[in-house]
C-alpha cells in the first residue's frame, strides 16, 4: 500500500528543507505569521499575498517554507488573542475563545496558551503526515 517511493520522497524532502538556510526562513515565517495572527482580520492568506513580491528574489524552496511558517504561525497567533482578549485573530480560533478566555480569567492563561501551542503542533504534524500518506491513494 505504501511503497518505498513515499519514504524515499519524504527523506529527500527532509534533506532539502532541514538545511540551515531553509530553517532560518521557516523561523522568519513563523515569527511573521505569529505577529500577524494576533491581529484580528488579517489572516495567513492575506499575509502571504502581501509578502509574495518579497519572495521574488528568493529561491522557490525558501519562499515555500517561509509561506508554510507564516501559515502555521498565523494559525497559532490567532489563538493567542482568542485566549487573552476573547477576540479571535483567525476564524479557526473562534472555539478557542470559548474555553481559553475562561481559563485566562481564572489565572490559567499560560496553561491555555501552552495547550493551544501543543495542540497546534500535534494537529499540524498529524494532518501533514496523513495528507502525505493518503495523497497517493487519492491520485488513483
Amino acid at each position: 500500500m505504501f511503497g518505498g517511493d513515499i519514504w524515499a520522497n519524504l527523506i529527500n524532502g527532509f534533506s532539502v528543507v532541514l538545511t540551515p538556510q531553509h530553517l532560518l526562513f521557516v523561523a522568519i515565517g513563523v515569527v511573521i505569521g505569529t505577529a500577524i495572527g494576533v491581529l484580528p482580520g488579517i489572516g495567513p492568506s492575506l499575509t502571504i499575498s502581501l509578502l509574495l513580491p518579497v519572495t521574488f528574489g528568493l529561491e522557490p524552496i525558501s519562499a515555500f517554507v517561509m509561506f508554510g511558517g507564516i501559515f502555521y504561525g498565523a494559525m497559532y497567533g490567532g489563538s493567542t488573542t482568542s485566549i487573552l482578549v476573547n477576540t479571535p485573530g483567525e476564524s479557526s480560533s473562534v472555539v478557542t475563545a470559548i474555553d481559553g478566555f475562561q481559563m485566562a480569567k481564572k489565572g490559567r492563561g499560560g496553561a491555555a496558551l501552552a495547550t493551544a501551542a501543543i495542540g497546534s503542533f500535534f494537529a499540524g504534524t498529524f494532518a501533514t503526515l496523513a495528507l502525505m500518506l493518503m495523497a497517493p491513494l487519492l491520485v488513483r
